[in-house]
């Protein structure tokens, strides 16, 4: 009997383009870093002028406000589902304290006590 030995899918070399892309710890390539990390948005050296704070502040209200009201419209418009569904699954009103069949608690009562 011959023993199969298994086949690699790529052959190691030093380009990562030939090896599917996946770098290897000898690859430096064009990930040398020779300085100082710069940001992609370097903080502020000076405190800005008043007019620039309004304006950042006005834009983060309202991005608080549309992600405020999309929850709101989300919760609203999920709980609608929820019941739609349950009121498919159970062929009728799902919250019993909304059920207009059943008799009151009272009306119950007064039948329970009346002579027969």
């Amino acid at each position: 009997m011959t023993e199969n030995k298994p086949k690699t899918q790529y052959a190691p070399s030093s380009s990562p383009a030939s090896s599917g892309g996946i770098p290897t710890p000898s690859d430096d390539g064009p990930k040398k870093f020779s300085g100082p990390k710069s940001h992609f948005n370097p903080p502020e050296k000076e405190i800005p002028d008043a007019a620039t704070l309004r304006d950042q502040w006005r834009y983060a209200i309202r991005q608080y406000s549309r992600w405020y009201s999309h929850a709101w419209g989300t919760a609203i418009l999920a709980g609608t589902a929820f019941f739609a569904l349950g009121w498919i699954i159970k062929g009728e009103n799902p919250i019993p304290s909304f059920n207009s069949n059943n008799p009151s608690s009272s009306q119950n009562n007064k039948d329970n006590n009346t002579p027969q």
